[in-house]
């Protein structure tokens, strides 16, 4: 069964980010760490049990990669913005399996305690435009939102917004999530110390 794991707002670098992501929530975001594989590192926010958000930039210390990097972070230029969400699943290879062409291939990563298995596209671009979500399924009972601290913040809402709305069949059932016929978009409505806010 899948679930909700968390956003995705990519940078062209963390710090950039991390005022974005401030300026709009009002809150700070915690230490993450370094992808070797990816040549990434990120930083992060949680919001409630069993979820949080991402910030994630290209890793200038790090060496590039023989490959490309997820979410389409080789491509990504203009300020801060939400790009993608991903999914938790107990068996990968079953959601990749039935999910959309594209959708990647299981790679195994690890950052500090983390162990995960997560479907990588040979591209870094996530089917329907990367309004599809990422697929993640984590190895043992270690997962980053557990760690954050709460800053009362919590998703109320995702819209997915793409001109194929109708054939974007997502693999979870969760009121939250909302699919509509559009050009293709994020919109995640989240609740702060300070009111309701839109990325």
């Amino acid at each position: 069964m899948a679930a909700f794991d968390h956003l995705v707002v990519s940078a062209g670098t963390l710090d950039q980010g991390a005022e974005w992501i401030a300026a709009r929530l009002g809150v700070p975001l915690e230490p993450g760490g370094r992808h070797p594989t990816m040549g990434t590192h990120n930083r992060l926010l949680g919001l409630g049990p069993g979820e949080y958000l991402e910030l994630i930039a290209i890793d200038p210390e790090a060496a590039k990669p023989g490959h490309r990097r997820w979410f389409a972070l080789d491509d990504f230029a203009g300020p801060p913005r939400l790009t993608n969400w991903v999914c938790r699943v107990d068996d990968l290879d079953a959601a990749l399996a039935v999910a959309p062409e594209g959708s990647g291939r299981a790679t195994d990563l690890a950052r500090g305690v983390f162990r995960w298995r997560m479907a990588v596209p040979d591209d870094g671009l996530l089917p329907f435009d990367a309004m599809f979500p990422g697929l993640i399924a984590w190895q043992g009972s270690n997962h980053p939102a557990t760690g954050l601290p709460d800053r009362g913040c919590r998703l109320l809402a995702l819209e997915i917004s793409h001109p194929r709305a109708a054939a974007l069949r997502l693999p979870l059932a969760d009121a939250r999530i909302l699919v509509r016929v559009g050009p293709a978009a994020l919109r995640a409505t989240i609740a702060t110390p300070g009111g309701v806010v839109e990325l």
